[in-house]
């Protein structure tokens, strides 16, 4: 069972880097924008892939919708593109998802900033715990 979760891996490893290549120089429609592919997620029979990506302007699944749709609709072309450059039998249905991990990322960012900011004006912050 190992060398299966290691295949899936490899499947998911592979389709992560070359659909990131292939967004950036193959599809041309502007609703995409910069997209990011975050992570790849392979079923165990190799025959459908949950692909997650993050867009620059996009903080939300609703921001990102366009996005979403339109690589749903361009991933006909991504699979036949892939087929092509690689020596897989046969290429898993690709299904697009807004990754919004990115984005609850750097909104709790914000806030820890916000709350340590908010602590020096009251003088709360001790500069010597922040040297340790």
């Amino acid at each position: 069972m190992a060398k299966e979760y290691a295949r899936t891996q490899r499947v998911a490893d592979y389709l992560q880097r070359e659909l990131a290549l292939l967004i950036q120089h193959q599809v041309r429609d502007p609703r995409v924008g910069m997209v990011s592919i975050t992570g790849v997620d392979v079923s165990r029979d190799l025959g459908h892939a949950k692909v997650y990506y993050t867009a620059l302007d996009s903080n939300s699944s609703e921001d990102a919708s366009e996005s979403t749709e339109v690589l749903n609709k361009a991933s006909g072309f991504l699979r036949s593109q892939l087929s092509k450059d690689s020596n897989m039998r046969t290429v898993p249905n690709l299904r697009f998802y807004f990754d919004g991990s990115v984005g609850r990322g750097r909104s709790l960012e914000d806030l820890i900033q916000r709350a340590t900011d908010a602590d020096r004006e009251l003088g709360l912050h001790n500069d010597d715990e922040s040297k340790s």
